[in-house]
């Protein structure tokens, strides 16, 4: 059997800057993730599976093995530590602050089950990813910057993951207002609110294929101060078969094949406009909620098929 370390970064213990309420919901969701990668390899079972854990998420499916830090042990050492006990390493953690590209960079291709480097440190930087995906022709918000009819702008991180510190604007006087005083702090950037239904993709990435899994709708809100919330996701909530499923296929393919380094599974939020179609707004590149259920939802193992295409990667010579 294979060794395999799954960590997600906030059920590993991984901290999170923000108020106890919404700790406790991202850590909830992460732990979900987790879970559902971690039932998925055990039910192969090909995978003897090891599993970081923190107090608030101690358990995990049976009869996964627990792991955890060392006392003042930080993350990274952590799972470098683990990755060295184990064949393969799967990682789940946010590209805020470079941390799922530093994760990368501490562990061996040969182990690595995702995406390449490249396309963590590109997906990393949202504004970049839209340049890239302007170039290979695919619609983002950028198309919208001179657009007559926008009204609304949005001003988040440009590392951010989710909707974490994402706030909406009624002019561009105001946006650019917020976008200046936050990016003393960090990264941010602004952008167009394109107006339509919020769908998530998933997507099954190997060299030469790219597969439209599902087309998911997201639940979002936004308060009266303008500040955006992520509340979920519905799987496999548009049909693939459909007119809409069609275009969106075309469009992961054309993704797939422009933008290198997309590997296992990918995340992808886009905007469906009544006049434009897909506007793509960023990648994941890694798992993300939509991942949960997803498996049981199409009849599927997802965690064997990711591995399958680190396999047939590594034959081939691709790392």
């Amino acid at each position: 059997m294979r060794r395999v370390f799954v960590y997600e970064f906030l059920s590993g213990g991984g901290p999170v800057a923000d108020t106890d309420a919404h700790r406790s919901e991202l850590l909830a969701m992460g732990r979900a993730m987790r879970d559902a990668i971690t039932a998925d390899l055990l039910r192969s079972e090909d995978y003897a599976v090891s599993v970081a854990t923190c107090e608030a998420a101690a358990q995990v499916p049976d009869p996964a093995r627990i792991v955890v830090p060392h006392h003042h042990e930080s993350a990274f050492d952590f799972v470098t530590r683990q990755a060295d006990a184990h064949q393969l390493v799967w990682v789940v953690a946010p590209e805020t602050d470079g941390l799922l590209a530093q994760f990368q960079r501490r562990i061996d291709p040969a182990r690595w089950l995702g995406c390449a480097g490249s396309a963590i440190e590109l997906a990393s930087a949202k504004r970049h990813t839209l340049l890239a995906l302007a170039r290979i022709g695919i619609a983002t918000p950028l198309d919208f910057e001179h657009a007559p009819e926008i009204t609304r702008w949005v001003v988040k991180p440009d590392d951010g993951a989710g909707a974490l510190s994402t706030r909406l604007h009624t002019s561009l006087e105001a946006a650019l207002e917020d976008w200046s005083q936050h990016s003393r702090t960090g990264p941010m950037t602004i952008e167009p609110w394109v107006e339509g239904h919020p769908l998530s993709l998933s997507l099954l990435c190997g060299a030469g294929h790219t597969e439209l899994l599902s087309i998911n709708r997201q639940r979002l809100a936004i308060d009266a101060q303008g500040l955006l919330s992520f509340h979920g996701v519905e799987i496999n909530a548009v049909p693939i078969a459909g007119a809409q499923g069609v275009a969106l296929a075309a469009l992961a393919s054309r993704l797939g094949n422009g933008i290198s380094g997309l590997r296992g599974f990918v995340g992808i939020d886009l905007v469906w406009h009544a006049q434009r179609g897909p506007v793509v707004i960023e990648i994941n590149p890694r798992a993300t909620s939509a991942y949960v259920g997803l498996s049981q939802v199409l009849g599927r193992n997802l965690a064997s098929e990711v591995i399958a295409i680190h396999d047939r990667a590594a034959l081939h010579g691709h790392g």
